[in-house]
């Protein structure tokens, strides 16, 4: 750890009148209001839950609580990583907090990737779609607008993740080696949602059989081999280059992103109990 880092103070900033960094401040004002923009509509869903209106499609025979239980699961350790990377952060522990951070960012993918799987079955096996019943409009527009939340945190993870490989030094080039690095990242990030959709979709409609992998395998064959070439690319772009940028006086940085990622989660939580959970009560 460097000789500094005993004395920086990660959750007060005495150069501002609060006392709060200001990024933590802006970002407590914004998470204020999105929780009232939550708060709206998970009661609109709960209001119209009481009274459904004439042809509104039963949610138990819509919703897929095993799905749903395990991208939740899924989230929730997420925000366990986040923990992770904020406290390695502190520490001036850099490679810690990159590991962490790629660790939440793809956990964040694979929830995403849960939610496209289910939206496409609702829409297409179970016939809801947000303009044909009331629950369809208020369950999209709700668990829609938290599935962009956690899009923009990961693109936002990501960027982080990125820029920790800024080198001290900044010389020539390094803007244009850290863009091709967030590209890579988000296209691996990308194809292996892709490649996870190609198998769910056959093993969930025909079971798990090898001849279904099979099958699976041979149809994503292209896209196992690009993101397999993502993966291999994101390791020689991550390789040791020296000193960089980023260290524990970047901490309130990682910790702003981390308000804003535990928020996500506990409003999924709420959105999991209010809407699926509800219903089986």
């Amino acid at each position: 750890m460097s000789a500094h880092a005993a004395t920086i103070d990660h959750h007060h900033d005495p150069s501002t009148s609060t006392g709060i960094p200001n990024k933590k401040l802006l970002m407590w004002a914004f998470l204020a209001s999105d929780c009232m923009f939550f708060g709206s509509l998970i009661s609109t869903h709960l209001i119209y839950r009481l009274h459904p209106p004439a042809g509104n499609p039963d949610p138990k025979e819509v919703f897929a609580p095993a799905l749903t239980s395990f991208s939740t699961f899924i989230l929730l350790m997420s925000s366990l990583m986040m923990a992770l990377a904020v406290n390695a952060i502190q520490k001036n522990n850099v490679k810690s907090c990159r590991w962490s951070l790629l660790t939440t960012i793809f956990f964040g993918a694979i929830f995403l990737t849960c939610q496209v799987y289910e939206f496409t079955e609702f829409v297409h096996i179970k016939k809801m779609t947000i303009s044909n019943s009331l629950l369809g409009t208020t369950f999209f527009t709700l668990t829609g607008t938290h599935g962009c939340h956690v899009a923009i945190g990961v693109l936002w993870l990501a960027l982080m993740y990125v820029r920790s490989f800024k080198p001290t030094s900044g010389g020539g080039g390094w803007f244009n080696h850290q863009l091709v690095h967030a590209l890579a990242l988000l296209a691996t990030i990308l194809l292996t949602m892709k490649v996870v959709l190609g198998f769910t979709f056959p093993i969930v409609e025909h079971g798990f059989t090898g001849a279904v992998l099979g099958a699976a395998a041979k149809t994503e064959a292209l896209y196992i081999l690009l993101t397999a070439a993502g993966y291999g690319f994101l390791t020689w772009l991550a390789r040791p280059a020296g000193p960089v940028e980023f260290d524990e006086r970047h901490a309130v940085d990682v910790e702003t992103m981390g308000l804003y990622w535990h928020f996500v989660d506990i409003v999924w939580i709420v959105i999991f109990t209010a809407v699926y959970l509800l219903e089986y009560l």
